[in-house]
């Protein structure tokens, strides 16, 4: 009985020396509520038509910004779009808001129908069923809401994002947080899981270990004070543009264009031509919505993916620009389709349209009328 008592007693006071020994160091901080394990989906056949037909769509529609893959930064710092960590913590919603309604003031224009769009409903869900093939399920919507201090979050937003995702004042060479769109699409799971775990494959890597949760909660308070109210969607095409009716001022002189790269003009000589009262023709190659929200006066739109409507174009030698936000690609199909057409005189306007109208251009269209 003695030495079972010693024994006894010896193990006791290992087990207290142990519990006191954790008792001293810091506990590990729990684990962030959006960090879950995503359940994998099973691998749809090759052979699933809406697969395909999803796969077909992003190549001709979307490939040219966030690449054939779907690894984004081809153009505009379009993002990666099959991100593991970014399919878990997006829902369907959340993409199909992002193709139908677009990212204005962006490069991403609104591609769903309702918008004046090529894609019907089934066609954007054929898109986000090419995106999810494979992939991880979406992550169940977190219980909690974020109760952060937007003041703290701004300190630390500005000294740990603003380099890469800029602010309402500059865009960064990451994806835009301030677009309204996206800010009343985003729920805040999405914005933590993005936070605590980056992006795979991308420059955008996991916080979760370098700030605690209080302070992921400010960081996403100080975003969530950009929002602005979303402006009204446009719903309607464009006005049909007739033939002999794209030229303007069609009794002015030519512009005397320079060219760099034997391809692109700068917007400064355009503006001064436009200032001349030059002829020429400027196309407007993104998608109608956003021609209708903003667009330089005068041109016409002939979206990159139909280029049918070039045909009103007139092969007469007059100067054909084309425009787009990439802010080189969608309007680099235009020009490189009017070149196949025997177009001799035939230029991208080099930085786009968002600089155009950050330089105080003139501009017309809906959301110039409503003061945006």
């Amino acid at each position: 009985m003695r030495i079972r008592s010693s024994r006894a007693f010896a193990v006791l006071v290992c087990l207290a020396v142990a519990a006191c020994g954790r008792g001293s160091a810091t506990p590990p901080p729990p684990p962030p509520p959006d960090v879950v394990k995503p359940t994998p989906r099973p691998v749809p056949s090759p052979t699933e038509a809406r697969v395909q037909l999803g796969q077909k769509l992003f190549a001709n529609l979307c490939a040219l910004c966030h690449g054939p893959d779907g690894r984004g930064y081809v153009a505009d710092n379009a993002p990666s779009l099959v991100s593991e960590s970014f399919l878990a913590s997006a829902s369907d919603a959340f993409l199909r808001t992002g193709i139908v309604e677009g990212r204005p003031g962006t490069a991403m224009g609104a591609y769903g129908r309702a918008r004046g769009g090529p894609l019907s409903d089934g066609d954007v869900d054929a898109v986000i069923a090419f995106l999810r093939a494979g992939k991880p399920e979406p992550m169940p919507a977190a219980a909690t809401a974020t109760a952060g201090d937007a003041t703290r979050g701004k300190a630390t937003y500005t000294s740990t994002c603003k380099e890469c995702h800029g602010d309402p004042a500059a865009r960064g060479k990451a994806p835009y947080l301030a677009n309204p769109v996206f800010l009343a699409s985003a729920s805040d799971a999405f914005l933590r899981h993005a936070i605590v775990n980056g992006r795979a494959d991308t420059e955008m890597k996991p916080f979760g270990a370098t700030l605690d949760a209080q302070a992921i909660d400010d960081v996403i308070a100080y975003v969530r004070t950009w929002a602005p109210e979303p402006a009204a969607p446009v719903s309607s095409q464009p006005p049909p543009v007739a033939a002999g009716k794209v030229v303007l001022n069609p009794d002015g002189k030519a512009p005397n264009f320079t060219l760099k790269e034997d391809r692109f003009v700068a917007a400064a000589d355009v503006k001064a031509a436009l200032d001349q009262k030059r002829r020429l023709i400027i196309v407007d190659a993104r998608t109608p919505a956003d021609w209708q929200r903003g667009h330089i006066p005068g041109a016409i739109s002939a979206p990159y993916y139909d280029l049918a409507l070039l045909d009103v174009v007139p092969d007469d030698g007059t100067w054909v620009l084309a425009y787009c936000a990439c802010p080189h690609h969608a309007s680099g199909i235009v020009v490189d389709e009017l070149r196949k057409r025997g177009f001799e005189h035939t230029a991208v306007i080099d930085e786009g349209i968002n600089f155009w109208h950050n330089q105080g251009y003139p501009m017309e269209g809906a959301d110039v009328d409503a003061g945006h």
